[in-house]
């Protein structure tokens, strides 16, 4: 396993700055007083496939060298990795293909199509998804390229945070939401490179808080198909991204769905910005333990805007 180091991460903004956008911080005086702190969204809902996950994905792409990216890459994601990985090999021009739960967002599917890429499904498990996959890439000998335990992977998610440091002095604590964790490895590696004493908290749902435990039990738990409105956070730690969390997150919080709900609405409603349920974890998170961010200057990583404006959450079920 290699774990990928500080100048991974500065190799892979060098190499992605053509193909990403950096995106704003964007703040809400509202929110800051409901929260008692200082809250700086990083947005990357405004992200290029409007997805923090174009950084990772273009930089395993960029990353490979000819005779590899001839046979194209090849994934598994229940939506953003996907979209961002066919947006990245539709830049480099070379061939993708997803394996993507049945149930998985339409928007997302489409997007992944409108960037070239060819879907196969599968039934929404863990195991049916690396099932499924593993035929995949058998038949075509394309470069696998993994949703988050990949170092390329983490050091492109890394940047994230990287930016925000840039863009913002004397941050106390990073929120981000955890899923298979990428994201917060990228932010772990980053933050106790540059900004050791930066608390970094990991936000995840309460239904599909297999990280949480995990954290608590000082070893990965799995579970296989949990259901949350958080759709891009139903994936369990692997040891690459648990490498990571186990030594270098602070705590792991987590939120109900009604709480998720409420928060993602909250943004909508105050910041006029468009995100999706995994996104509003963090806020959530805050909004439920005040006294732990009470006077903080904190980053809040929104990771994404693809949603389904027809199943909205907060819409009546047709």
């Amino acid at each position: 396993m290699y774990v990928p180091t500080f100048d991974d991460v500065r190799n892979a903004q060098e190499r992605i700055q053509p193909h990403i956008h950096r995106t704003p911080i964007l703040t809400s005086s509202f929110i800051n007083k409901l929260a008692g702190a200082e809250l700086f969204f990083k947005c990357e809902n405004f992200q290029k496939a409007g997805a923090f996950k174009v950084r990772g994905a273009s930089n395993a792409v960029f990353g490979l060298d000819e005779e590899k990216a001839k046979l194209g890459v090849a994934t598994h994601s229940s939506g953003n990795h996907a979209l961002s990985l066919s947006y990245a090999a539709g830049r480099r021009g070379i061939p993708v293909t997803v394996v993507m739960p049945r149930t998985a967002p339409e928007a997302k599917k489409e997007a992944v199509r409108g960037y070239g890429g060819t879907i196969v499904e599968c039934e929404p498990s863990t195991s049916s998804r690396e099932a499924v996959f593993a035929e995949v890439v058998a038949k075509s000998g394309a470069e696998f390229v993994h949703p988050y335990n990949d170092h390329r992977v983490i050091s492109g998610q890394a940047t994230c945070s990287l930016e925000l440091t840039e863009q913002v002095e004397g941050l106390n604590a990073v929120v981000a939401p955890i899923g298979g964790g990428g994201m917060v490895s990228g932010t772990c590696l980053t933050l106790s490179s540059i900004a050791p004493d930066v608390e970094i908290i990991a936000a995840e749902p309460k239904n599909a808080d297999d990280a949480y435990r995990s954290f608590k039990a000082g070893h990965i738990i799995a579970d296989d198909a949990p259901q949350t409105v958080a759709d891009g956070l139903k994936v369990p730690l692997k040891d690459l991204t648990w490498h990571f969390v186990s030594n270098h997150v602070t705590d792991i919080l987590t939120a109900t769905e009604e709480e998720i709900i409420e928060a993602m609405r909250l943004i909508w409603q105050r910041m006029k910005i468009v995100m999706e349920p995994s996104s509003a974890v963090p806020l959530a998170t805050i909004l439920k333990n005040k006294e732990a961010f009470a006077g903080k200057r904190v980053g809040v990583i929104i990771t994404g805007g693809n949603v389904d404006l027809n199943k909205l959450p907060w819409l009546p079920k047709a």
